[in-house]
């Protein structure tokens, strides 16, 4: 990344590689509540800005930026910019070292501003009518700017440092004389704490607020699943996605719920947090409860065109801003997605079945059957059974499937797919949703209902196979247009049906075939569209790239369908392009060039850490593993199959019914071999063996 980033709860800090922030087209700046409350935040010395010697964030809540100025033969001083979040306060402690052999003075200026504005104008995504600041006071040992927004809220950011400055103004700023000996170091310590209406979090001293947080990613680590293997990228890869997606946690009011990405999609999504989430389970299935939890409490609940909501409907994404605020945009929360209510249904049902936790499924009931409602009264604006979406304002997404850019449907004749669009996914996520449903609803005793929904999910299956099966590509097509027309196109779109054990099996085996075949099969993973196909391009967004969460999806399938030595060639994809991230990081997405060419072609603006993206590796696991957890039965089911270059992988503290399960896995001559080291989960593990 060309950029540093950390994040703890709701509170986001990113800068330039060498710490500083200028209010420029970048939009870096220090950020909670979609507002920023920081945007310059610079350090010279002695009127020199320093060189960048080192710059490293990789532990997602802390960075440490080594710097020099008044470099000569003889020596120089030296920065240390350290800096992290802890409950909503930003700490920086900044330390200056004379490597002279003689006493130097080194005149440290800090330059701060905040200007306060909404995220979506800081992009140029968004004008509008805003508040206005209220000044900005200076003192010795503090600097306060303060803004009154159109919403009415005050908001004010507060920075107070530790040493007195000898000169504080907001003419020259804020500096410091520091006289140095040889070798010696001093210290300024700040806070910039964001205070909204009046609520200001107390600071902590600089190290004991770092052991808190540190404290906090120990047990956050200690509480989920744990591997180690043969295979050291795997198990680097998977420390840096449990690592990332603590980082990208946030709670706001209902419990932890995983955001969507650092810097610029740092808030509550509807599809993104519940697909992460749905990674999760295999990780550790508690937190999944903050996420449906949140996600219920927005569900929709009136009809509102100019923010898509619909009774029933589950979100797409929630902003705090300002123009949200005052109704300016419309992500108060903005309800434009076509997926997220059905994915809704089957994290909860993937949940119950990983955990029993049936007081969980009685509390969320309600939301689940109004979803359900949603899919039935709402959800098919053809009214032919299938689910569509259709923008309802000028303000709408055009395309509101997981590829939501405007050009992801296109026809074979180059022409874009219009009208009421049936994604092949969206039908696969129904059938799932209902068929999951059903076998809960039978677990609490509800029959009737239990079996209207298996009846709907079969009616379901058969209409899909009749519309959506292209026999001359023995594939499925992309979608559905408003004319009922097929979207010819070859893409990773149908691989997510496989999860839902929708598709007939015969024709399943050709999905699979293909999506392993050199035209959607990079090497590095699959893209997601084929190469042979009309619009695809390698540096698109949706038309070509390769996105760890769709190949995670489609691994979810292919292990539930048996096809093994099919997921290991896509973990094996995966692990080789992690290899060539800074941290082992798998991003959003990347080009979808193949991996002939002996490099990785990074996809040129993508957000990284991305949640969905950093719980891919909780899926391979799974996959490897061939791990099934079904509540409805009391049964754990195995099925391993290894990457190539590994031959055992451990397990420990895997959650799972009513405790935890360890195993060793080996790989032997003849197949696997299973030791239990742990099982207090109250079900029994058994090995079962798919070969297709």
């Amino acid at each position: 990344m060309d950029y540093s980033v950390i994040k703890e709860g709701d509170l986001f800090f990113t800068t330039e590689k060498n710490g500083d922030l200028h209010a420029d087209d970048k939009g870096y700046g220090l950020y909670t509540q979609d507002t920023r409350f920081l945007s310059t935040f610079t350090v010279t010395v002695n009127g020199e800005k320093p060189e960048l010697l080192s710059s490293r964030d990789d532990q997602n809540y802390t960075a440490s930026i080594r710097l020099a100025a008044t470099v000569q033969d003889e020596g120089a001083t030296e920065l240390l910019r350290e800096r992290y979040i802890y409950d909503g306060v930003l700490y920086e402690r900044l330390s200056v070292t004379n490597y002279f052999l003689q006493k130097r003075t080194a005149d440290v200026a800090v330059e701060l501003d905040a200007d306060f504005q909404d995220m979506f104008i800081v992009r140029n995504f968004q004008s509008g009518e805003v508040g206005e600041k209220t000044g900005c006071t200076y003192q010795t040992h503090a600097f306060q700017a303060g803004y009154q927004s159109k919403d009415g809220v005050v908001k004010e950011t507060v920075v107070e440092w530790d040493r007195e400055a000898v000169l504080a103004n907001e003419q020259e700023g804020i500096r410091f004389t520091l006289e140095l000996g040889p070798q010696e170091t001093k210290t300024i310590t700040f806070t910039i704490t964001p205070v909204i209406d009046g609520e200001k979090s107390p600071a902590l001293p600089f190290d004991d607020g770092l052991a808190l947080v540190q404290a906090s990613y120990e047990k956050w680590l200690e509480k989920g699943t744990r591997i180690d293997s043969d295979l050291p990228l795997l198990n680097d890869v998977y420390q840096r996605g449990a690592v990332d997606t603590r980082m990208l946690l946030t709670d706001i009011g209902f419990g932890s719920l995983p955001v969507a990405g650092v810097p610029w999609f740092s808030v509550p999504f509807g599809r993104d947090s519940l697909l992460t989430s749905l990674f999760m389970l295999a990780y550790q299935p508690e937190c999944v409860k903050g996420t449906l939890r949140t996600l219920a409490h927005y569900q929709g609940k009136e009809v509102v065109p100019e923010r898509e909501e619909q009774p029933g409907k589950i979100m797409h994404e929630l902003r705090f801003g300002e123009l949200a605020a005052t109704g300016q945009i419309p992500f108060s929360p903005y309800y434009g997605t076509v997926d997220a209510t059905p994915l809704f249904v089957i994290t909860a049902c993937e949940y119950y079945k990983w955990t029993g936790d049936l007081a969980f499924i009685e509390e969320l009931k309600p939301a689940l059957e109004k979803a359900i409602n949603w899919i039935d009264r709402y959800g098919s604006v053809k009214g032919d059974g299938f689910v569509q979406y259709q923008p309802s304002s000028d303000n709408s997404f055009v395309n509101q499937g997981w590829k939501d850019s405007d050009n992801s449907n296109v026809h074979e004749d180059g022409t874009l797919a219009k009208g009421a669009i049936a994604l092949a996914e969206v039908q696969g996520y129904v059938y799932q949703a209902k068929y999951s449903l059903a076998a809960i609803y039978r677990k609490l005793g509800e029959k009737k209902r239990a079996d209207e929904l298996e009846s709907e999910a079969g009616e379901l299956r058969e209409a899909f196979e009749q519309a959506f099966w292209m026999e001359e590509k023995k594939f499925y097509a992309l979608a559905l247009d408003g004319e009922g027309k097929q979207v010819k196109a070859l893409t990773s779109n149908p691989g997510h049906v496989l999860m839902a054990g929708l598709l007939e099996p015969r024709r399943a085996k050709s999905i699979v075939n293909k999506l392993l075949d050199k035209d959607l099969f990079s090497g590095y993973g699959i893209r997601t569209m084929a190469e042979n196909a009309t619009g695809y391009y390698p540096m698109s967004y949706h038309n070509g790239s390769v996105w760890p969460h769709d190949n995670a999806l489609i691994l979810l399938g292919l292990t539930k369908s048996g096809f093994s030595s099919q997921a290991m060639k896509v973990v094996e994809g995966q692990l080789a392009a992690a290899r060539q991230f800074e941290h082992y990081r798998l991003p959003e997405l990347f080009c979808g060039y193949d991996s002939k060419l002996g490099h990785l072609v990074s996809y040129p603006t993508t957000c990284s850490p991305q949640a969905w993206a950093a719980a891919s590796s909780f899926v391979w696991i799974q996959a490897m593993v061939g791990i099934e957890p079904d509540a409805l039965t009391g049964e754990i089911t195995l099925n391993p199959v290894f990457p190539e270059g590994m031959t055992w992988l451990k397990i420990e503290g895997m959650a799972a019914g009513n405790g935890k399960v360890s195993l060793l896995v080996t790989k032997e001559a003849q197949g696997f071999k299973v030791e239990i080291l742990d099982n207090t989960t109250g079900w029994t593990i058994k090995e079962k063996q798919m070969v297709h």
